[in-house]
Protein backbone atom coordinates (compact mmCIF):
# COMPACT_ATOMS: atom_id res chain seq x y z
CA UNK A 1 0.00 0.00 0.00
CA UNK A 2 3.26 2.38 1.13
CA UNK A 3 4.18 1.97 -2.30
CA UNK A 4 1.20 2.48 -4.37
CA UNK A 5 0.92 5.79 -2.38
CA UNK A 6 4.15 6.80 -3.41
CA UNK A 7 3.68 5.80 -6.76
CA UNK A 8 0.71 8.19 -6.68
CA UNK A 9 2.04 11.32 -5.49
CA UNK A 10 4.53 10.67 -7.86
CA UNK A 11 2.34 10.73 -10.88
CA UNK A 12 0.28 13.75 -9.20
CA UNK A 13 3.90 15.72 -9.10
CA UNK A 14 4.35 15.12 -12.89
CA UNK A 15 1.19 16.12 -13.41
CA UNK A 16 1.22 19.20 -11.68
CA UNK A 17 4.24 19.79 -13.36
CA UNK A 18 2.49 19.37 -17.06
CA UNK A 19 -0.09 21.62 -15.78
CA UNK A 20 2.52 24.65 -14.34
CA UNK A 21 4.59 24.06 -17.48
CA UNK A 22 1.51 24.47 -19.93
CA UNK A 23 0.43 27.57 -17.96
CA UNK A 24 3.90 29.36 -18.47
CA UNK A 25 4.24 28.51 -22.15
CA UNK A 26 0.85 28.69 -23.45
CA UNK A 27 0.72 32.10 -21.66
CA UNK A 28 4.31 32.84 -22.87
CA UNK A 29 3.54 32.55 -26.54
CA UNK A 30 0.21 34.30 -26.08
CA UNK A 31 1.76 37.24 -24.88
CA UNK A 32 4.66 36.88 -27.32
CA UNK A 33 2.06 37.27 -29.70
CA UNK A 34 0.52 39.92 -28.41
CA UNK A 35 3.86 42.11 -28.70
CA UNK A 36 3.81 41.06 -32.18
CA UNK A 37 0.83 41.65 -33.14
CA UNK A 38 0.75 45.09 -31.28
CA UNK A 39 4.08 45.85 -33.56
CA UNK A 40 2.34 44.27 -36.63
CA UNK A 41 -0.51 46.12 -36.26
CA UNK A 42 1.80 49.32 -36.11
CA UNK A 43 3.59 48.90 -39.20
CA UNK A 44 0.35 48.33 -41.21
CA UNK A 45 -1.16 51.53 -40.15
CA UNK A 46 2.24 54.01 -40.66
CA UNK A 47 2.33 51.98 -44.38
CA UNK A 48 -1.22 53.34 -45.20
CA UNK A 49 -0.78 56.85 -43.67
CA UNK A 50 1.47 57.50 -46.74
CA UNK A 51 0.46 54.44 -49.51
CA UNK A 52 -3.48 54.90 -49.32
CA UNK A 53 -6.04 52.60 -50.86
CA UNK A 54 -6.67 55.12 -54.06
CA UNK A 55 -3.28 54.37 -55.60
CA UNK A 56 -4.46 50.17 -55.65
CA UNK A 57 -7.98 51.56 -56.38
CA UNK A 58 -7.02 53.45 -59.76
CA UNK A 59 -3.68 50.94 -60.69
CA UNK A 60 -3.97 49.25 -63.97
CA UNK A 61 -1.93 46.81 -62.38
CA UNK A 62 -4.85 45.73 -59.50
CA UNK A 63 -5.53 42.14 -60.77
CA UNK A 64 -9.07 41.27 -61.01
CA UNK A 65 -10.34 39.15 -58.72
CA UNK A 66 -13.74 36.49 -58.08
CA UNK A 67 -15.43 36.24 -55.11
CA UNK A 68 -16.89 32.67 -54.61
CA UNK A 69 -19.61 32.10 -52.59
CA UNK A 70 -20.62 28.60 -51.72
CA UNK A 71 -24.47 28.28 -51.03
CA UNK A 72 -26.56 25.34 -49.37
CA UNK A 73 -29.81 26.23 -47.92
CA UNK A 74 -29.14 30.08 -47.65
CA UNK A 75 -32.74 31.19 -48.54
CA UNK A 76 -32.84 33.50 -45.72
CA UNK A 77 -29.56 35.56 -46.10
CA UNK A 78 -28.02 34.93 -49.76
CA UNK A 79 -29.94 37.70 -51.94
CA UNK A 80 -28.73 40.62 -48.61
CA UNK A 81 -25.46 39.15 -48.68
CA UNK A 82 -25.22 39.10 -52.72
CA UNK A 83 -25.85 42.61 -52.49
CA UNK A 84 -23.97 43.32 -50.25
CA UNK A 85 -20.61 41.86 -51.96
CA UNK A 86 -21.90 43.73 -55.49
CA UNK A 87 -21.60 46.84 -53.72
CA UNK A 88 -17.66 46.29 -53.10
CA UNK A 89 -15.47 48.49 -53.88
CA UNK A 90 -13.00 47.13 -55.93
CA UNK A 91 -11.46 47.91 -59.91
CA UNK A 92 -12.66 44.70 -61.52
CA UNK A 93 -14.38 41.32 -59.90
CA UNK A 94 -16.76 38.66 -60.80
CA UNK A 95 -19.46 37.55 -58.05
CA UNK A 96 -19.85 33.95 -58.43
CA UNK A 97 -22.56 32.32 -56.19
CA UNK A 98 -22.59 28.50 -56.22
CA UNK A 99 -25.62 26.86 -55.16
CA UNK A 100 -24.83 23.22 -53.76
CA UNK A 101 -28.13 21.04 -54.57
CA UNK A 102 -29.94 23.48 -52.41
CA UNK A 103 -33.19 21.51 -51.13
CA UNK A 104 -34.75 25.00 -50.52
CA UNK A 105 -35.65 28.25 -52.38
CA UNK A 106 -31.34 29.50 -52.28
CA UNK A 107 -31.98 29.80 -56.19
CA UNK A 108 -35.30 30.95 -56.78
CA UNK A 109 -34.66 33.80 -54.53
CA UNK A 110 -31.72 34.68 -56.50
CA UNK A 111 -33.52 33.98 -59.81
CA UNK A 112 -36.10 36.78 -58.87
CA UNK A 113 -34.06 38.91 -57.20
CA UNK A 114 -31.84 39.60 -59.80
CA UNK A 115 -33.46 38.95 -62.58
CA UNK A 116 -31.36 35.94 -63.80
CA UNK A 117 -32.08 33.73 -67.04
CA UNK A 118 -30.43 30.18 -67.64
CA UNK A 119 -27.96 30.04 -70.24
CA UNK A 120 -25.14 27.85 -71.39
CA UNK A 121 -21.65 28.75 -70.62
CA UNK A 122 -18.19 26.89 -71.57
CA UNK A 123 -17.24 24.72 -68.64
CA UNK A 124 -13.39 23.30 -68.01
CA UNK A 125 -12.88 21.64 -65.21
CA UNK A 126 -9.68 21.46 -63.58
CA UNK A 127 -10.67 19.74 -60.26
CA UNK A 128 -13.60 17.07 -60.03
CA UNK A 129 -16.34 18.03 -58.90
CA UNK A 130 -19.97 16.78 -58.91
CA UNK A 131 -22.14 17.42 -62.23
CA UNK A 132 -23.44 21.59 -62.98
CA UNK A 133 -26.88 21.36 -63.18
CA UNK A 134 -27.03 25.04 -64.96
CA UNK A 135 -25.76 28.61 -65.18
CA UNK A 136 -27.62 32.07 -64.47
CA UNK A 137 -27.46 35.01 -65.17
CA UNK A 138 -28.53 38.65 -65.88
CA UNK A 139 -26.65 40.71 -69.05
CA UNK A 140 -27.47 44.00 -66.68
CA UNK A 141 -25.54 42.69 -64.30
CA UNK A 142 -22.41 41.37 -65.81
CA UNK A 143 -20.15 40.74 -63.11
CA UNK A 144 -22.99 38.04 -61.11
CA UNK A 145 -23.03 34.50 -61.62
CA UNK A 146 -25.01 32.03 -60.54
CA UNK A 147 -24.41 28.11 -60.68
CA UNK A 148 -26.56 25.53 -59.82
CA UNK A 149 -25.10 22.03 -59.00
CA UNK A 150 -25.56 18.96 -57.53
CA UNK A 151 -24.88 18.96 -53.86
CA UNK A 152 -21.16 17.28 -52.97
CA UNK A 153 -20.83 19.66 -49.79
CA UNK A 154 -18.80 23.07 -49.16
CA UNK A 155 -15.37 21.96 -50.92
CA UNK A 156 -16.82 20.32 -53.52
CA UNK A 157 -18.85 23.59 -54.16
CA UNK A 158 -15.81 25.84 -53.68
CA UNK A 159 -13.49 23.90 -56.33
CA UNK A 160 -16.57 23.92 -58.99
CA UNK A 161 -16.16 27.49 -58.48
CA UNK A 162 -12.57 27.77 -58.77
CA UNK A 163 -13.35 25.80 -62.68
CA UNK A 164 -15.80 28.36 -63.41
CA UNK A 165 -13.08 31.30 -62.46
CA UNK A 166 -11.07 33.30 -64.80
CA UNK A 167 -9.46 35.74 -63.11
CA UNK A 168 -5.22 35.16 -61.36
CA UNK A 169 -7.20 35.17 -57.28
CA UNK A 170 -10.54 34.30 -55.76
CA UNK A 171 -12.14 35.32 -52.70
CA UNK A 172 -13.87 32.38 -50.57
CA UNK A 173 -16.96 34.45 -49.07
CA UNK A 174 -19.42 32.68 -46.70
CA UNK A 175 -22.76 32.73 -48.40
CA UNK A 176 -24.19 34.26 -44.61
CA UNK A 177 -21.69 37.28 -44.71
CA UNK A 178 -21.97 41.18 -44.52
CA UNK A 179 -18.53 42.93 -46.44
CA UNK A 180 -17.08 45.90 -45.62
CA UNK A 181 -17.10 47.74 -48.97
CA UNK A 182 -13.33 48.30 -49.04
CA UNK A 183 -12.49 44.81 -47.45
CA UNK A 184 -11.49 43.39 -50.68
CA UNK A 185 -9.09 46.38 -51.77
CA UNK A 186 -7.80 46.14 -47.83
CA UNK A 187 -7.49 42.16 -48.23
CA UNK A 188 -5.37 42.33 -51.89
CA UNK A 189 -3.24 45.08 -50.78
CA UNK A 190 -0.04 42.75 -49.15
CA UNK A 191 -0.78 40.50 -52.15
CA UNK A 192 -0.13 43.22 -54.92
CA UNK A 193 2.97 44.80 -52.11
CA UNK A 194 4.64 41.28 -51.75
CA UNK A 195 7.45 40.38 -53.79
CA UNK A 196 6.94 36.94 -52.85
CA UNK A 197 4.39 35.06 -54.31
CA UNK A 198 1.33 35.54 -51.74
CA UNK A 199 -0.73 32.33 -52.20
CA UNK A 200 -3.28 33.41 -49.41
CA UNK A 201 -4.65 36.66 -47.44
CA UNK A 202 -7.14 36.54 -44.85
CA UNK A 203 -9.10 39.19 -43.33
CA UNK A 204 -10.69 39.83 -40.43
CA UNK A 205 -14.26 38.45 -38.83
CA UNK A 206 -16.44 39.97 -36.86
CA UNK A 207 -19.81 39.52 -35.15
CA UNK A 208 -22.62 40.78 -37.16
CA UNK A 209 -24.72 40.08 -33.81
CA UNK A 210 -26.22 43.54 -32.35
CA UNK A 211 -25.14 45.64 -35.10
CA UNK A 212 -27.41 47.91 -37.10
CA UNK A 213 -27.62 46.85 -40.83
CA UNK A 214 -29.03 48.85 -44.03
CA UNK A 215 -29.14 48.54 -47.59
CA UNK A 216 -26.81 45.42 -47.06
CA UNK A 217 -23.98 47.37 -45.49
CA UNK A 218 -23.28 47.31 -41.54
CA UNK A 219 -23.59 51.30 -40.53
CA UNK A 220 -23.77 51.00 -37.07
CA UNK A 221 -21.61 48.29 -34.07
CA UNK A 222 -23.20 47.26 -31.50
CA UNK A 223 -22.47 44.60 -28.97
CA UNK A 224 -25.30 41.72 -29.06
CA UNK A 225 -27.75 41.22 -26.24
CA UNK A 226 -26.98 37.62 -25.24
CA UNK A 227 -23.90 36.36 -23.33
CA UNK A 228 -23.37 33.68 -25.09
CA UNK A 229 -22.76 35.90 -28.36
CA UNK A 230 -21.29 38.36 -26.36
CA UNK A 231 -18.35 36.00 -25.15
CA UNK A 232 -17.65 35.18 -28.74
CA UNK A 233 -17.52 38.77 -29.66
CA UNK A 234 -14.23 38.19 -26.95
CA UNK A 235 -13.26 34.82 -28.37
CA UNK A 236 -13.11 36.80 -31.78
CA UNK A 237 -11.09 39.59 -30.50
CA UNK A 238 -8.58 37.26 -28.85
CA UNK A 239 -8.48 34.74 -32.00
CA UNK A 240 -8.20 37.16 -35.14
CA UNK A 241 -6.33 40.12 -33.72
CA UNK A 242 -3.95 38.35 -31.42
CA UNK A 243 -2.96 34.73 -33.15
CA UNK A 244 -3.56 35.79 -36.60
CA UNK A 245 -2.08 39.14 -36.53
CA UNK A 246 0.93 37.72 -34.58
CA UNK A 247 1.70 34.61 -36.62
CA UNK A 248 1.71 36.56 -39.59
CA UNK A 249 4.51 39.09 -38.54
CA UNK A 250 6.07 35.64 -37.28
CA UNK A 251 5.70 33.90 -40.49
CA UNK A 252 4.06 31.03 -39.44
CA UNK A 253 0.63 31.43 -40.27
CA UNK A 254 -1.17 28.15 -40.15
CA UNK A 255 -5.07 29.18 -40.11
CA UNK A 256 -6.59 31.68 -42.50
CA UNK A 257 -10.74 31.72 -42.42
CA UNK A 258 -12.56 30.30 -45.24
CA UNK A 259 -15.57 32.93 -44.36
CA UNK A 260 -13.41 35.60 -45.86
CA UNK A 261 -10.05 34.89 -47.70
CA UNK A 262 -7.92 35.11 -51.06
CA UNK A 263 -6.31 32.80 -52.49
CA UNK A 264 -3.90 32.20 -55.88
CA UNK A 265 -5.66 30.04 -58.59
CA UNK A 266 -2.86 28.24 -60.09
CA UNK A 267 -1.33 27.63 -56.81
CA UNK A 268 -4.38 25.78 -55.36
CA UNK A 269 -5.08 23.87 -58.34
CA UNK A 270 -1.48 22.75 -58.39
CA UNK A 271 -2.24 21.76 -54.25
CA UNK A 272 -5.23 19.67 -55.42
CA UNK A 273 -7.67 22.15 -54.35
CA UNK A 274 -9.89 21.97 -51.56
CA UNK A 275 -10.09 18.23 -50.35
CA UNK A 276 -13.21 16.45 -48.85
CA UNK A 277 -11.48 14.38 -46.01
CA UNK A 278 -12.02 17.11 -43.06
CA UNK A 279 -14.72 19.33 -42.08
CA UNK A 280 -12.81 22.38 -41.75
CA UNK A 281 -11.71 22.50 -45.75
CA UNK A 282 -10.00 26.38 -45.07
CA UNK A 283 -7.60 25.65 -42.59
CA UNK A 284 -6.51 21.93 -44.50
CA UNK A 285 -5.49 24.29 -47.67
CA UNK A 286 -3.52 26.20 -45.85
CA UNK A 287 -1.54 23.38 -44.79
CA UNK A 288 -2.11 21.43 -47.90
CA UNK A 289 -0.18 24.58 -49.35
CA UNK A 290 2.94 24.78 -47.10
CA UNK A 291 3.12 21.14 -47.85
CA UNK A 292 3.17 21.61 -51.68
CA UNK A 293 5.12 24.52 -51.47
CA UNK A 294 7.63 22.67 -48.94
CA UNK A 295 7.92 19.51 -51.83
CA UNK A 296 8.12 21.59 -54.64
CA UNK A 297 11.16 23.85 -53.39
CA UNK A 298 8.64 27.23 -54.08
CA UNK A 299 8.97 30.28 -52.10
CA UNK A 300 5.51 31.00 -50.75
CA UNK A 301 3.75 33.61 -48.31
CA UNK A 302 0.99 33.47 -46.31
CA UNK A 303 -0.67 37.02 -45.40
CA UNK A 304 -3.01 38.22 -42.57
CA UNK A 305 -3.89 41.37 -42.61
CA UNK A 306 -6.07 42.97 -39.66
CA UNK A 307 -8.49 45.68 -40.91
CA UNK A 308 -10.39 44.13 -44.33
CA UNK A 309 -13.69 43.02 -42.40
CA UNK A 310 -16.07 40.49 -43.14
CA UNK A 311 -19.47 40.77 -40.53
CA UNK A 312 -20.71 37.38 -40.06
CA UNK A 313 -23.72 36.18 -37.37
CA UNK A 314 -22.80 33.79 -34.45
CA UNK A 315 -24.64 30.81 -32.70
CA UNK A 316 -27.53 33.19 -30.93
CA UNK A 317 -28.19 29.72 -28.39
CA UNK A 318 -25.28 26.86 -26.93
CA UNK A 319 -27.03 24.14 -29.49
CA UNK A 320 -25.86 25.80 -32.49
CA UNK A 321 -23.26 27.16 -30.63
CA UNK A 322 -22.07 23.05 -29.85
CA UNK A 323 -23.05 22.27 -33.17
CA UNK A 324 -20.02 24.26 -34.52
CA UNK A 325 -17.61 24.10 -32.26
CA UNK A 326 -17.92 20.61 -32.53
CA UNK A 327 -17.12 20.79 -35.95
CA UNK A 328 -14.05 23.10 -35.49
CA UNK A 329 -12.57 20.90 -32.90
CA UNK A 330 -13.02 17.70 -35.36
CA UNK A 331 -11.80 19.60 -37.94
CA UNK A 332 -8.67 21.02 -36.36
CA UNK A 333 -8.27 17.16 -35.49
CA UNK A 334 -8.57 15.97 -38.58
CA UNK A 335 -5.70 18.32 -40.37
CA UNK A 336 -3.66 18.00 -37.96
CA UNK A 337 -3.46 14.48 -37.70
CA UNK A 338 -3.43 14.54 -41.76
CA UNK A 339 -0.43 16.53 -41.97
CA UNK A 340 1.35 15.02 -39.13
CA UNK A 341 4.42 14.43 -40.72
CA UNK A 342 5.17 18.38 -40.34
CA UNK A 343 4.84 18.00 -36.15
CA UNK A 344 8.46 19.27 -35.12
CA UNK A 345 9.86 18.81 -38.59
CA UNK A 346 12.98 21.76 -39.36
CA UNK A 347 12.07 21.37 -43.17
CA UNK A 348 9.02 23.21 -42.38
CA UNK A 349 10.07 25.84 -40.66
CA UNK A 350 8.48 28.44 -37.85
CA UNK A 351 5.64 26.42 -39.22
CA UNK A 352 7.00 23.10 -38.59
CA UNK A 353 8.71 23.56 -34.91
CA UNK A 354 6.17 26.55 -33.23
CA UNK A 355 2.98 27.22 -35.26
CA UNK A 356 1.98 22.95 -35.77
CA UNK A 357 2.98 22.42 -32.07
CA UNK A 358 0.95 25.77 -30.71
CA UNK A 359 -1.61 24.60 -32.33
CA UNK A 360 -1.70 20.96 -31.45
CA UNK A 361 -0.96 21.68 -27.64
CA UNK A 362 -1.96 25.07 -26.51
CA UNK A 363 -4.71 26.96 -25.79
CA UNK A 364 -3.98 30.46 -24.53
CA UNK A 365 -6.29 32.45 -22.06
CA UNK A 366 -5.62 36.29 -23.07
CA UNK A 367 -8.72 37.48 -23.86
CA UNK A 368 -8.20 40.95 -21.96
CA UNK A 369 -5.32 41.53 -24.08
CA UNK A 370 -6.89 41.18 -27.20
CA UNK A 371 -10.11 43.68 -25.60
CA UNK A 372 -7.61 46.49 -25.31
CA UNK A 373 -5.69 45.67 -28.26
CA UNK A 374 -9.18 46.46 -30.36
CA UNK A 375 -9.51 49.60 -28.60
CA UNK A 376 -5.93 50.38 -29.15
CA UNK A 377 -6.32 50.41 -32.82
CA UNK A 378 -9.59 50.00 -34.46
CA UNK A 379 -12.22 51.21 -32.60
CA UNK A 380 -14.97 49.25 -33.97
CA UNK A 381 -17.10 49.71 -30.61
CA UNK A 382 -17.06 53.12 -30.22
CA UNK A 383 -19.10 53.19 -26.97
CA UNK A 384 -17.66 53.25 -23.85
CA UNK A 385 -20.04 51.03 -22.38
CA UNK A 386 -19.58 48.58 -25.17
CA UNK A 387 -16.08 48.38 -24.01
CA UNK A 388 -16.64 47.53 -20.46
CA UNK A 389 -18.77 45.18 -21.15
CA UNK A 390 -15.97 43.40 -23.47
CA UNK A 391 -14.08 43.72 -20.32
CA UNK A 392 -16.31 42.23 -18.13
CA UNK A 393 -17.04 39.68 -20.55
CA UNK A 394 -13.70 38.68 -21.23
CA UNK A 395 -12.92 38.59 -17.65
CA UNK A 396 -15.62 36.54 -16.77
CA UNK A 397 -15.69 33.88 -19.72
CA UNK A 398 -13.46 31.89 -17.93
CA UNK A 399 -16.19 30.69 -15.38
CA UNK A 400 -18.87 28.71 -17.23
CA UNK A 401 -18.30 29.70 -20.94
CA UNK A 402 -15.44 28.22 -21.17
CA UNK A 403 -15.86 25.09 -19.91
CA UNK A 404 -18.94 24.34 -21.84
CA UNK A 405 -16.96 25.29 -24.93
CA UNK A 406 -14.01 22.64 -23.83
CA UNK A 407 -16.85 20.35 -23.16
CA UNK A 408 -18.48 20.63 -26.87
CA UNK A 409 -14.79 20.66 -28.56
CA UNK A 410 -13.97 17.65 -26.40
CA UNK A 411 -17.17 15.99 -28.08
CA UNK A 412 -15.33 16.95 -31.45
CA UNK A 413 -12.39 15.23 -30.07
CA UNK A 414 -14.21 11.75 -29.56
CA UNK A 415 -16.25 12.16 -32.64
CA UNK A 416 -12.76 12.61 -34.93
CA UNK A 417 -11.62 9.76 -32.65
CA UNK A 418 -15.01 7.32 -33.38
CA UNK A 419 -14.56 8.43 -37.27
CA UNK A 420 -17.98 10.52 -36.92
CA UNK A 421 -18.18 12.98 -40.13
CA UNK A 422 -21.35 14.12 -40.57
CA UNK A 423 -21.41 18.02 -41.15
CA UNK A 424 -23.39 19.86 -38.25
CA UNK A 425 -25.27 22.84 -40.03
CA UNK A 426 -25.47 26.10 -37.44
CA UNK A 427 -28.38 27.72 -38.02
CA UNK A 428 -28.67 31.44 -38.15
CA UNK A 429 -31.70 34.00 -36.60
CA UNK A 430 -31.36 36.21 -38.88
CA UNK A 431 -29.95 39.91 -39.02
CA UNK A 432 -32.35 42.86 -40.09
Amino acid sequence: MEEFRQIFFHLMNMFNVLIVAYFFIGNGIYTMLMVASLISVWLHNRRLAYQGLNELRESVVTPPVTIIMPAWNEQESIVQSVRSVLKTDYPEFEVLVVDDGSNDDTLPRLVAAFELVRMDLIYRPRLQTKALRGFYRNPQIPNLLVISKENGGKPDALNSGINCCRTPYFCTLDSDCLLERDALLRLMRPIIRSPINTVASGGIVRILNGCEVKDAQVVKVHLPQKRVEIYQVVEYLRSFLFGRTGWDLLGGTLIVSGAFAVFHRESVIDAGGFEHDTVTEDMDLIVQLHRWATHNKRRIRMSFTSDPVCWTECPADFKMLGRQRRRWQMGLCQTLWKHSEMLFNRKYGILGMLSFPFQLYVEGLLSVGGVLLEELTYRRYPSFHDLMMLLLYAITENVGYRQIVLYYRFQGLVRFITGFRKWEKVAHAGVS
